[in-house]
């Protein structure tokens, strides 16, 4: 049997379900570990492979929170059948760099997305540059985020970005809440591509940015690329893989 290391949400459902497992399996410590399971939602599973996951460790989540896109139904029984069943997939995390208006600098990854976001009551403006090349010269918009193929069904999706196929290579660039121009609905890059935004007028129209759960307040400048350099496994059933979850979840209405 795989050496399991589980992790739980603080809430109860989360809880109970750690304790029947580790009672069913044991707890085994993270370096000695063959998998982590997380036990919770996407916020979960996100923690987990920002603070515990490295490439060498595969993450295997359940679901014990309320959306659970990325995670596996929860089921205490035959836990290391489904494991050894378990299809692996490998993704890459975006890359933060976020310069602040007094010239800090604040780099993060994010496996979702990059988003920034008015800090105020007015919109913000803000310069779009793709590989050094201004592609618009100001976006009016609530904010703007890059969203990874992993992330695309989260916050991307809500914004009405489009949904990626892991295997498609892309990033999506989507408005928030755009006022102008009004119609611009992003756009699909492909994923070797270095995006920027560039805030305009940052004194009366402050932005925040957030890498997942990382935020920077007062920015004048985000640079956002993919790392390569940086890779996480995940596992999921093969009757309710990942590439299956992406392409069924366009068809829900």
């Amino acid at each position: 049997m795989k050496h399991i290391h589980f992790t739980a949400a603080p809430h109860e459902d989360a809880q109970n379900a750690f304790d029947e497992l580790t009672a069913l399996y044991g707890q085994a410590d993270l370096d000695k570990a063959d998998v982590i399971v997380p036990l919770g939602g996407d916020g979960t599973l996100l923690d987990t492979l920002h603070k515990k996951a490295t490439k060498d460790i595969p993450v295997f989540g359940m679901n014990k929170g309320s959306v659970g896109f990325l995670m596996n139904h929860y089921a205490a029984e035959d836990l290391p059948a489904r494991l050894k069943k378990a299809q692996l997939y490998e993704i890459h995390p975006l890359r933060m760099r976020a310069k602040t208006c007094d010239g800090e600098e604040f780099e993060s990854v994010a496996f979702n997305e990059v988003a920034i976001f008015r800090a105020s009551r007015q919109a913000s403006k803000i310069s779009i540059y793709v590989d050094d090349h201004l592609r618009m010269a100001e976006l009016i918009a609530d904010g703007v985020m890059v969203s990874s193929p992993a992330g695309s069904t989260a916050y991307n999706f809500s914004a009405h970005g489009p949904i990626l196929p892991l295997s498609a290579n892309l990033l999506a660039l989507t408005p928030i809440s755009p006022f102008r121009p009004r119609r611009w609905r992003g756009a699909l890059l492909p994923q070797h591509h270095e995006i920027r935004f560039v805030v305009n007028d940052p004194a009366n129209r402050p932005v925040s940015a957030t890498a997942d759960s990382m935020e920077v307040k007062d920015i004048c400048e985000v640079t956002i690329w993919q790392s390569r350099s940086i890779e996480r496994q995940l596992m999921f059933d093969p009757e309710q893989n990942l590439e299956e979850r992406i392409i069924n979840e366009q068809f829900v209405i």
